[in-house]
Parts: structure tokens; sequence; C-alpha cells
């Protein structure tokens, strides 16, 4: 407890042990020690006896005034570190020098770390005393750990390992969630509200102006997304990006060439929308990457590749393609629409670039604009020729039925380019928002067929689930719901677990619109097999106790409407005699 009190001149316990040992007056012995190691303050002598007599202890009155002098000293640290001073860190490594043997006694613990907290370089011999014992790590400060971790990557790596997993699991979660809402779902929260986010917080304060650090953090991230292919991780890169710009960070923002693209883009997922002015200078930044820089390309592709900016960007585009389809012009012909087409290739490739390690900008595909958009915005005159057609008085109407198939280019790139598929998957999410169940009806199995799987994607479930909610009256049709369960989830929820799940969910808000029969079906066929994981089985049961809840407690039988015809009572006053009384 008292080690390193000896190496400063002080006597501590043993000193008292062997001089008691040896002495033949112990009391004048101990007398003796405590003048010599009490406070040596010639004033103080006369004024302990008093103490005495009021029954104070002296170690009580020696602890107090050890208490306050530390407080001070720890005040004057601070205020040194703050100071213009040339000589301030001089003096604060002087002080260091004297306290550091002291650094395992408790009480003196705290003024060594505040010494160190303070030094923008603690010598390196005290850093590795630090960083070797396991109690003096766990207590120093963050400023400390950073000159740790500076020049400890694995060290680092495994402080920040488990706040990566946190955030994936806190992601993975929210696409899960039990709400299922087009107004709240995985994109609802702000940029900003979601840089507040523990993970984010913590990372931030982690690096906080270490550049070292930073580019440590970015590469954990990169690797991670190579080894898993999960965009969450690019996600991340983003928000700790914009994280430090919020604290105006300005030694890090401004050597990340990604950072004014990155703002850029940030905003235009605040407003879930690219204007022009914002697409121009986006695409300002993309023309400016200069010859022998283009590994910047890898991390704006990463950025690209954050869901959140795939959601603006695909919402951007669609909303184009309307405003193209009420101008009579064709998708070739708009720089806007072939800029976010642009971007959206270049965040899909993110993962093929940083992997092959060949920094240039994929080609957009050039039949996504010339065959599968068109084949798109047929379907949109189809449905719009149908609706116009079922509003006619009947001796105008044709015999015109909803068409059931979709145009092959539709169908074949939505198979083959990513870029299309993406967009393909977005319009339908359109269409749920519409309530549209006949274009539903027709989208939905097609998808089955799709890039790398996408439809069966965890994003693309969530939203799909939330929208659907609009159309929960259509549920208790036949025709409906073979669409969505029969033609479209099941065909894939036996293979893919995740699938499973969205179905569940997906029942489990929806389970009193769906006709009896078609529910009993569904119940036995979404049974978990016995190797399911704990969540498929733990939402299953939910749905078979909701539904044996709902058996037990038919509902009940509306009451007869009261005759309340909305007047309110009216007081009246007593009635006053007309005839005075005889």
């Amino acid at each position: 407890m008292f080690a390193g009190l000896p190496e400063l001149g002080i006597s501590n316990g043993e000193d008292l042990k062997e001089t008691l040992t040896n002495c033949t007056e112990p009391l004048k012995a101990i007398d003796q020690f405590q003048t010599e190691n009490g406070v040596l303050l010639p004033s103080l002598q006369s004024a302990l006896p008093f103490l005495d007599l009021h029954g104070t202890p002296r170690l009580e009155f020696h602890q107090s005034v050890f208490d306050e002098l530390r407080d001070k000293l720890m005040e004057r640290v601070a205020t040194i570190a703050e100071g213009k001073e040339e000589d301030r860190y001089s003096k604060l490594e002087e002080l260091l020098e004297k306290s550091f043997p002291l650094v395992k006694m408790p009480s003196i613990q705290p003024v060594v770390m505040q010494v160190m907290k303070h030094l923008p370089k603690v010598p390196e011999k005290k850093l590795k005393q630090v960083m070797s014992d396991k109690e003096l790590y766990s207590v120093c400060a963050v400023e400390v750990k950073r000159q740790i971790w500076q020049d400890n990557q694995a060290l680092f790596g495994d402080e920040v390992s488990p706040l990566l997993k946190q955030y994936i699991v806190e992601k993975e979660a929210a696409l899960f969630s039990s709400d299922l809402s087009v107004l709240h779902n995985f994109f609802s929260l702000s940029p900003k509200t979601r840089r507040q986010g523990e993970v984010v917080l913590k990372l931030t304060q982690m690096i906080g102006k270490n550049v070292k650090l930073y580019d440590m953090v970015l590469q954990f991230l990169r690797t991670l997304f190579l080894r898993t292919r999960n965009v969450h991780y690019c996600t991340l890169r983003a928000e700790l990006l914009m994280s430090l710009h919020d604290l105006d960070i300005s030694e890090i923002c401004s050597v990340d060439p990604c950072h004014k693209f990155t703002w850029c883009l940030d905003a235009c997922i605040r407003e879930k929308f690219v204007d022009a002015k914002r697409a121009r200078e986006l695409q300002g930044f993309l023309d400016g990457v200069k010859k022998g820089q283009e590994q910047v390309l890898g991390d704006l592709s990463m950025i690209l590749c954050d869901p959140f900016a795939s959601n603006t960007l695909v919402l951007s585009t669609v909303r184009n393609l309307q405003e193209l389809l009420g101008q009579d012009a064709l998708p070739r012909d708009s720089p806007d629409l072939l800029l976010l087409l642009r971007m959206l290739c270049l965040g899909q490739g993110a993962w093929d670039m940083i992997d092959s390690q060949v920094f240039k900008e994929p080609r957009l595909d050039l039949e996504v604009v010339t065959r599968f958009l068109p084949a798109m915005l047929s379907v949109v005159v189809d449905d719009y020729t149908f609706t116009v057609e079922q509003k006619l008085p009947n001796e105008e109407k044709s015999s015109l039925t909803y068409p059931s198939t979709l145009p092959e280019a539709f169908s074949k790139l939505l198979l083959e380019n990513r870029v299309a598929c993406e967009m393909g998957l977005y319009y339908t999410l359109h269409i749920a928002k519409l309530r549209n169940k006949n274009a539903l009806q027709r989208l939905l199995p097609a998808l089955v067929e799709s890039h790398n799987d996408m439809s069966f994607g965890d994003i693309f479930l969530h939203l799909l689930t939330g929208h659907l909610t609009l159309l929960s009256e259509e549920f208790g049709t036949e025709d409906f719901c073979s669409a969505v369960f029969d033609r479209f989830l099941l065909t894939s929820f036996s293979s893919k677990e995740n699938v499973h799940r969205h179905a569940l969910r997906l029942l489990l808000h929806l389970h009193r619109k769906v006709l009896p029969s078609r529910l009993e079906s569904l119940v036995k066929t979404l049974e978990p097999p016995k190797q399911s994981s704990e969540p498929v089985r733990e939402l299953y049961t939910q749905l078979t106790e909701k539904l044996d809840s709902q058996k037990k407690s038919p509902p009940t039988a509306p009451e007869p409407p009261t005759l309340d015809l909305g007047l309110h009572p009216v007081t009246v006053p007593p009635a006053v005699p007309t005839t005075p009384p005889l």
C-alpha cells in the first residue's frame, strides 16, 4: 500500500516497525517518528494538543489535511497545463518524475494520473509501466491510453472490437424490430441523432484528435467489411467522420479526403433527397479525384455503400423518374438521373473495389438506362392506364384487364444487375406506399429471382413488411395473401432464416386481418424446425400465444348504441311562484 515511499526518502510502516523493534523506549521512539514525519509546520505543534482534548484522532486530522492538499495540487496541475507558459510541460514532467514511484498508492494515484493526463507526451518508460499493469491501465485517462494505443495496434483492436460488435448487433436488432411501420422504420432517425449512439460517441472519444488512431479504426472497418460484406460497417465509417466533424476536430477532418463529400451527402440523407445544387457538388468531388489519388475512391465507395446513402440515392432516383414521366422525357436524357445512378453504381461496387485494390470507378451498364428504366416506366404507364380505365363510365370502358406479367428486360436485369435490382426493389416499396394492390401482386413474385438474392436481404424485408401494414385490409383476400406469402416470402424461408423471421414478424402484426383458413395453414408452415435459432422460436411462440389468447377470449359483442342526441344537461333554476302565498 505504501510502496514507493522509501524511494522518495519518506519513512513507511516497515521503518516504524524496525524502529520499535530496536528501541529501548517505545513511547519516545513513537513521539520522535511523529515529529519527523508529521506536518513540518512549527506553529502546528502547539495546536495539536487541542485536537487531542476534543478527541479528534491524529489520523483523521492528517487525512483531512492530506485530502485538501491533494485536491489543491490536482487543481494546480490543471491550471499549469491550461496556462501559456513555455515551461509548463517541463514542470509537469518534473512532478511526474517525483510522484510516479507512488502510482500504486491509492491516495496518491489520482495525482499521478492527473499529471499524465495533461502531458501531451508521457515518457515512454512510464507508458510501458502503465500498459504492463492491468490495474494502472484500467484507471488511467483516455488521453494516456491514446498514447499507448497509437503504438500498440493489437491492444487498440482489443478495445475497439467489442464496440464494433455492439454496433452491428444494434443495427440488426433495429431491422428485426417488433414495430412494423412506414413512418418509424430503420431509416427514420436523422443522421445527427444516429451519431449520438453509444458506440459512435465512445469511438469518437477514444480517437480524440489522434489521426493515427482514426486511420486504425478505418482500417478495422475496411477489414471487417471485406470479411463479412456487412454494409453497416460502411454506415459507421460515415458516422464516425461526421461525429468528428460535429465536434470540429479539424486535425482529422482536414486530412480525410472524403470529409467534404461525406458532409454534403450527410445533408442529402437528412433531407432524404439529393437536390440539383448538392448533386453538382457531389459530382465535383467525384470528377476531382486526381491521377495518383485514385485510392480515395475506395473510401468514397464505402461511404456510398452505407444503406442510408443508398436509400437517399434510390428515393431521389424514383422521384426523378416520376418527373421525367410527367415531362415525356427519356431517362438517358437526364444528367441528374445519370449522376444518381453513377453514385449508386460506385457504392454497389465498394466491396469489389476494396477487395481487388483496383481503384477505378465501375462503369454503369448502359442497359440499366436504355432498357431497365424504360421497362420500369412502362409498368408505371400500365398501372396508370388501368386506373384511368376504371374511372370511366361503364359504356366507355374497354375489356382491358390488369397485366399479370412484367417486361422481359425488367425481370432479366433485376437478376443480372445490382443497380437495376436496387431500383426494382425500391419501386416495389413505392408501389406499396401508394397502397397499389394490383401492381404489388404483379411485382412481388418477380422479386424471387433477384441479383445476389437482394430481395431477401434484411433491409428490404424490414421496409417491405412495414409498408405492407398500409395494405392490412387486403390480407383478408386469398389473392393478396398468395402473392405475399406463397409466391414471395415462402419461396425461401426454409433456406434463409432471416426471411423466416420477417415472415413471422409480419404475421404477428397482421394475424387479425388474415383469413382464418389461410392463417391456420401459415402457422403450420412457419413452425420452426428443431435447429432454428432462438429468435425464430421466440417469434413463433409469441404468435401462437397471441392466437391462443384470441381463441380463449372471443371478441365481445358491441354494445347497442345509446340514444345520445348530443344534448348537454341544462341547470333549471327553481320555480318562482307567480302568485303570492296566502
